[in-house]
């Protein structure tokens, strides 16, 4: 049986990458006043998705239902700015971490694949 992307990455590494992911959107003009200093649940909530995304328990969805990434992100300008801001945050966040090459670089595609998706408004 093939390993899970979730196992393959670690949670220990996942962890670290969505916490060093939050350090930089708190400094971040653009984004961190969309969190409304929520920065803890954001990052809890986008761990918990991440492990079940990759393939790890599926905490996510028994606390909160079905992801639902499109209807979650509806209340907020998810614009170029705000995608090219997120994206770059996760960047540095992937250039922290040391977890192999090959897994950033999935990690780093699905990325910017979703942040594309969950486009919501055209400025």
């Amino acid at each position: 049986m093939e390993l899970s992307y979730y196992d393959k990455i670690g949670h220990n590494n996942l962890r670290q990458l969505i916490r060093d992911f939050y350090i930089e959107i708190k400094k971040d003009e653009i984004m961190a006043p969309l969190y409304e200093e929520d920065f803890e649940g954001a990052e809890e909530r986008l761990f918990l998705f991440m492990i079940q995304y990759l393939g790890g328990p599926t905490t996510y969805s028994e606390q909160r239902g079905h992801p639902a990434l499109r209807r979650r992100h509806v209340p907020f300008p998810v614009n170029t700015e705000t995608i090219d801001a997120w994206l770059k945050n996760m960047e540095v966040a992937l250039s922290k971490s040391t977890m192999k090459e090959n897994h950033k670089t999935f990690l780093k595609d699905y990325f910017e694949k979703t942040a594309h998706f969950l486009r919501n408004r055209e400025e």
